[in-house]
């Protein structure tokens, strides 16, 4: 699942391509895509005009103003999840329809068409109200979501209280979507190795310096990740021109089990977790005695 690097490369690609351009007509090939929508989406959408790209944490949206010379928001947002396998594509209106492709929006100035291509179907699209969500404006369904660690909102002394509150894993807090946004399996096992922490570390027993030190490097994992496109490991993640991200030859741990860790040269360990892997360097990151799940 596309994580906060590849969900802000996609927004940077929807800004530049899509933001100020008003809705000509939509299509919705498959219901699945827009089962959480409200109402009738293609009619929603026709008319009106994409302002601007926002995201938080994994979530996309594009606030719409109800016609081309509007300058007001009207109150709502093209909300996206891309789920699993979701891309949004930007592409030449007579190119050949993706074999998964799930809505289509052409444009009243007759150029690039966006198309959401979902493989699994996990992904979705719905226009949503605005609403006030943890230091600024967000749709309706994403109130509940917190602040990224990139997002000026994000308030770190805050983070610090909550996370020791939690008294679980380490991992398992940064997970949590409610806690800090936009971190997923990937970049929480890349952080925490910079950091030096294994994924099991109680929360309570974090220091507040350490927990500074931990959004640090979330915060330059992330950076670095965005400034090579994120990350890919298969065709499902690119970004609107269809371009795959290249981070994956940078992780230091992560999907490199029995592989010399790039610090200290120990073969990386691969443990269960959540129905999925952790990866991690036991000389660097020593599995603690009071380890929680």
């Amino acid at each position: 699942m596309p994580e906060l690097p590849e969900v802000e490369v996609v927004r940077r690609g929807l800004e530049r391509w899509v933001a100020g351009r008003t809705v000509a007509a939509a299509e919705v090939l498959n219901p699945r895509a827009v089962r959480r929508n409200t109402g009738d989406l293609a009619a929603q959408l026709k008319g009106r005009t994409l302002a601007s790209a926002e995201r938080r944490g994994k979530y996309l949206w594009l606030p719409l103003l109800d016609g081309p010379a509007d300058t007001e928001e009207a109150g709502e947002s093209l909300l996206a999840h891309l789920g699993m396998s979701g891309q949004l594509l930007v592409v030449d209106p007579t190119a050949p329809i993706e074999k998964h492709l799930r809505v289509r929006m052409g444009f009243a100035d007759g150029g690039p068409e966006l198309r959401f291509v979902d493989q699994r179907t996990f992904g979705h699209l719905l226009v949503a109200p605005m609403t006030a969500g943890r230091g600024r404006a967000v749709p309706e369904p994403v109130a509940h979501i917190a602040a990224d660690p990139l997002e000026d909102a994000f308030d770190d002394a805050e983070f610090a209280v909550r996370l020791r509150l939690r008294r679980t894993g380490i991992k398992r807090a940064l997970l949590d979507q409610s806690l800090i946004s936009g971190v997923g399996n990937i970049y929480a096992d890349e952080a925490l190795w910079r950091a030096r922490l294994h994924w099991a570390r109680p929360t309570e027993a974090l220091t507040r310096p350490k927990i500074f030190e931990l959004l640090a490097a979330v915060r330059a994992v992330m950076t670095e990740a965005l400034g090579q496109g994120g990350t890919s490991f298969d065709s499902l993640y690119v970004n609107v021109n269809g371009e795959s991200g290249y981070f994956d030859r940078s992780l230091a741990v992560y999907g490199r089990r029995d592989e010399p860790c790039r610090r200290c040269g120990t073969p990386v360990r691969r443990e269960a977790f959540m129905n999925r892997s952790s990866y991690s360097c036991p000389k660097c990151q020593p599995r603690p005695r009071n380890a929680r799940p």
